[in-house]
């Protein structure tokens, strides 16, 4: 019988090498020994580098200190943090990648392409444009706010529930549905890093992975109301000394037969939450021309954001869709992009304000 147990040997390693998966070894993943990732902040580099930055360590009564490095690739990144640190920096838990904005503009297909085939990185990581130096913000503030990270985290997601229209939040599977989705270009939202601020700027207008402009101000408002296409919590329009709020939205757009017009009607009912303006808003008559007035400048504002997309060549709307039918043969998005370009827009406001009143009345 001895000579069976070389082969009994054989059969037990065998077991458990198929058990601990397809290699013998096993990562430590002990509490003691890891420390999550948060999110990681990408510059660009001198010589065509990347530069990576991470907050460490996630415990709360450890002192937490900026991680930076300089590296060709993303992966080569999470390699060479776990050289310069005493626990291993685990991925698992990324939540936030922060793109610097020069980076976005040069393409960041090569990033979203490691994020998505990384086994490990939730497609639920939000994505972030950062005008201005994101890493000097955190230097500066996380020794008041050592949870700032997650504090960051919190507010994206709480905004992505809120579904509100009052950010462009995206996750990382809806950058990439969007990007491989014919007749639609992705957004992204954009965040202005100051030394003690980092707030919301605006949103990121994107043609295939390249950063083309950013809509902020007004026509960021204008963006989200008619890509939101139901609510506006708040609407401000400085020029005439009024904030709409609760404004509910419906947008309705149509190309015409030989799809050389686009009609854009949006139908708007809200309320007059602040006006500090010198007009008799409680009286009907000059609600109405206020009405108008409104109008007349919300048609304007969508018709320039409309030809600033069209100089773009960025389609965030995904208007391209109406061009295609149950029997017409569809166009190229090369074809599309051409036409995109030199179609006329006509954009049309039906909007209903009710005046401001007293919650007491």
């Amino acid at each position: 019988m001895k000579h069976l147990k070389p082969v009994l040997l054989i059969v037990i390693l065998s077991s458990n090498i198929f058990f601990t998966g397809c290699s013998p070894f096993v990562d430590n993943n002990e509490i003691e020994e890891i420390a999550p990732v948060t999110f990681w902040s990408i510059n660009p580099g001198a010589g065509g580098k990347l530069e990576i930055s991470t907050l460490g360590p996630p415990l709360v009564k450890e002192h937490k200190r900026l991680l930076s490095l300089k590296v060709d690739l993303l992966k080569q990144g999470g390699k060479d943090f776990n050289l310069k640190y005493y626990r291993e920096l685990k991925s698992g838990q990324l939540r936030m990648v922060l793109i610097n904005e020069e980076l976005a503009k040069k393409g960041i297909m090569p990033i979203i392409n490691t994020l998505l085939t990384d086994p490990d990185i939730s497609q639920r990581l939000y994505l972030v444009i950062v005008k201005g130096n994101f890493d000097e913000y955190i230097k500066n503030q996380v020794k008041s706010q050592p949870n700032l990270d997650y504090f960051l985290y919190r507010m994206l997601r709480h905004y992505e529930k809120k579904k509100q229209g009052e950010m462009s939040i995206i996750n990382l599977h809806q950058f990439k549905k969007l990007l491989y989705s014919p007749f639609s270009d992705p957004i992204l939202p954009v965040f202005k890093a100051q030394q003690t601020n980092f707030i919301y700027h605006g949103t990121a207008i994107f043609k295939d992975d390249y950063l083309k402009g950013i809509a902020h101000g007004v026509d960021d408002q204008i963006f989200q109301l008619v890509n939101n296409d139901y609510y506006l919590k708040f609407l401000p329009i400085p020029k005439y000394s009024v904030v709409l709020g609760n404004i509910r939205s419906k947008v309705h757009k149509k190309m015409n037969e030989n799809d050389s017009k686009l009609s854009i009607r949006i139908d708007v009912n809200g309320r007059i939450e602040e006006y500090r303006g010198a007009k008799d808003i409680q009286n009907s008559i000059e609600l109405e021309k206020f009405n108008k007035e409104i109008e007349t400048y919300l048609e304007k504002q969508t018709l320039d954001l409309f030809k600033n997309l069209q100089q773009l060549q960025a389609d965030p709307f995904k208007i391209g869709t109406l061009t295609l039918g149950p029997i017409s043969k569809p166009m190229s998005e090369k074809e599309w992009l051409k036409h995109w370009k030199t179609l006329k827009v006509n954009v049309d406001y039906n909007i209903k304000i009710h005046p401001l009143t007293s919650v007491h009345e």
